[in-house]
């Protein structure tokens, strides 16, 4: 399956808190969609929101974000796993 970081960016800054919630949401969500989130970072000063994401496509883990919280990235990007 595909592999897509995506970007997001927050305005005004970000708690790890409210992304580990929004985290949880897609977590609960993902399946209906054969998609699964596997792990995020944070620069909470930035705004800056990674999510590392296997999905059949980039839309299909937007449209996860969207249904889940509503907060869909600005950027996803299909990558691959180096070491």
């Amino acid at each position: 399956m595909p592999l897509f970081m995506d970007v997001h960016t927050i305005e005004g800054g970000v708690s790890i808190e409210d992304v580990a919630k929004a985290h949880m949401a897609d977590l609960k969500t993902q399946d209906k969609y054969d998609v699964r989130y596997l792990r995020y970072w944070v620069s909470a000063p930035e705004g800056k929101v990674f999510c590392l994401v296997e999905a059949p496509s980039g839309d299909a883990a937007a449209t996860v974000h969207r249904e889940a919280h509503g907060l869909v990235a600005e950027e996803i990007h299909e990558v691959q796993e180096g070491s």
